[in-house]
């Protein structure tokens, strides 16, 4: 038995981190943006945009990184640079994707996951992470305020085209300092 921790993604669990994603957009989206989203793309596809992202990164400082428990993925993320109009380069992170499977839940995997992502950006010389959270997921909000993470006031609202259903979007933000 391996103890629950939190490594690198493997372009091996590409498969794995796309079947968490669609089980976690099922779980935590409204369900017209859910099925709307698990209809744009099929899992192939998935997997193979995730097997690019961890084998070949556009920059060094994107990573995917996998928490695990007994080898299986029971979670997931994937930073680097902040891609937001007003980040500062060099020292603002993203938080662009955290997915905790839905039947791994409570067993402290998001926070060595939270953990872990922090301790990564610092080394990378980020000073500031944010993270774009939806509005109405007031169980990672909640999380992520009693780690340390603010809204700092910034919101957007994204669909995948203009006749579908939108989502909401809050941006939290922290010290990685």
């Amino acid at each position: 038995m391996i103890a629950d921790s939190v490594r690198l993604a493997l372009p091996t669990e590409a498969a794995a981190i796309a079947a968490l994603q669609r089980r976690s957009w099922s779980a935590a989206l409204p369900d017209p943006a859910a099925a709307q989203l698990l209809e744009s793309v099929n899992l192939a596809a998935m997997t193979e945009s995730w097997a690019a992202a961890i084998h070949r990164p556009p920059l060094a400082q994107f990573r995917v990184l996998a928490a695990l428990s007994d080898q299986r993925v029971t979670g997931f993320a994937a930073i680097g640079p902040s891609d937001d109009p007003d980040a500062e380069p060099g020292a603002d992170a993203l938080v662009a994707e955290f997915m905790i499977d839905p039947i791994a839940r409570g067993q402290g995997h998001g926070s060595r996951l939270l953990n872990a992502l922090a301790d990564t950006l610092r080394a990378d010389g980020f000073t500031r992470a944010t993270w774009w959270v939806s509005s109405t997921d007031d169980a990672l909000r909640g999380f992520l305020t009693e780690s340390g993470w603010a809204a700092d006031g910034a919101h957007t609202e994204i669909g995948m085209d203009t006749a579908g259903p939108t989502l909401r979007l809050l941006r939290l933000h922290t010290a990685l300092s």
